[in-house]
């Protein structure tokens, strides 16, 4: 009887354990439909990943864009003209200034010194030039008028010469009866007075003869003083820029920046104090020569700038720059000697900003951007 009990038993633990493992199956293994209503999904979902990418490829496949791009603009970069103290600093780091703003001033007495030496220099000049005017003016009428009487007092000397000897030949051709040797005495040195007056006017029709020579003469020391007064004036001209240079003002509209210079400092002709950075800024975006055989200038640009995520300019291609980078570095490659190794180059593009510029959010030089050119356009 009790053996007959644990069989019965056993049988149905068995029989049990057979219904739960059963269940656990059922339970494991969903239903066809489930499991069908999961690959349908599985299917729309790479569907849509799969349209998603083609859209994004239709609606972009005429844009081109490159992170290696950048701000740039103009830097003038102020410099001292003349050497000197600095007297004045009127401006600090990343002030705005205008055209025409003083910035900073150098000491010039020294300069000042000079402009009325230069002014003193120029006085004398052009009293020196009225003067040898005037004598240049006096030599083209006395000269000529000097010949002239040169020329008259050898004949008069040669007249009285004539007389002389006439005397002097009837004197020894009269009878002794008929003169005294006083009367001899007189002719002969008469007649030897006038051959040295016939030599002496000779003398003086010879220098009186180089008529032009004396006329050119006169001619140069006033062209010379021509030259005397035109340095004389280009040394006050020099000392006037010097007196300006001694203000240094704003070339155009600008904010400071990279300032070198305090006040009291010695500076040097040519030395660097700071720069200006302008108003106008633009994009150069360094694309690779891959991306550049749709894009011409005129193109439309959309700019997004790192700094300022909110910001969205618009712009145009400018032009695309006749080289890339390497072919004007201080070392170009030599792709004809080694061994070659071809890489894609990067061609500079000037893009312009057209639209979106905020005054509450500058553009500083270098900052990082991102344009994008609709090259279909």
């Amino acid at each position: 009887m009790a053996q007959s009990d644990t069989q019965s038993d056993t049988h149905s633990a068995a029989q049990g354990g057979k219904e739960q493992q059963a269940a656990s199956d059922q339970t494991e293994k969903p239903p066809f439909k489930d499991r069908g209503a999961r690959k349908l999904i599985l299917i729309l979902i790479l569907v849509m990943v799969v349209l998603g990418i083609g859209l994004y490829f239709f609606f972009n496949r005429n844009k081109v864009g490159t992170d290696d791009a950048y701000v740039t603009g103009r830097k003038i970069s102020i410099a001292a003209h003349v050497s000197g103290y600095v007297s004045r600093l009127l401006v600090d780091d990343n002030q705005f200034v205008h055209k025409g703003d003083l910035l900073v001033q150098i000491d010039g007495r020294d300069y000042l010194a000079q402009l009325h030496r230069a002014e003193a220099a120029v006085a004398q000049a052009e009293a020196d030039m009225v003067s040898y005017d005037l004598s240049y003016a006096v030599a083209q009428k006395n000269y000529p008028g000097q010949l002239m009487a040169a020329q008259g007092a050898l004949q008069e000397a040669k007249a009285r010469l004539f007389r002389a000897q006439t005397d002097y030949v009837r004197q020894h051709r009269v009878e002794r009866a008929a003169t005294t040797q006083q009367n001899i005495d007189y002719a002969r040195a008469a007649l030897d007075e006038a051959t040295a007056s016939v030599m002496q006017a000779q003398g003086q029709l010879t220098q009186a003869e180089p008529v032009k020579a004396n006329i050119g003469n006169a001619y140069a020391h006033y062209t010379q003083a021509q030259a005397t007064l035109k340095s004389a004036q280009a040394e006050l001209e020099l000392a006037r820029q010097n007196v300006d240079w001694m203000d240094i003002r704003a070339p155009r509209d600008g904010w400071v920046s990279q300032r070198t210079v305090e006040q009291g400092n010695f500076v040097q002709v040519g030395q660097e104090m700071f720069s200006i950075v302008a108003k106008d800024v633009w994009i150069v975006a360094n694309y690779k020569e891959t991306q550049l055989s749709d894009m011409r200038p005129g193109q439309k640009a959309e700019i997004e700038v790192d700094a300022y995520p909110q910001l969205h300019l618009k712009g145009h291609v400018d032009t695309i720059q006749r080289g890339s980078g390497e072919s004007f570095s201080a070392f170009p490659p030599e792709n004809a000697t080694g061994n070659f190794v071809k890489t894609v180059q990067r061609i500079p593009v000037k893009i312009l900003i057209d639209s979106g510029l905020d005054d509450k959010l500058p553009l500083s030089l270098g900052m990082s951007v991102e344009p994008t050119v609709h090259v279909g356009e």
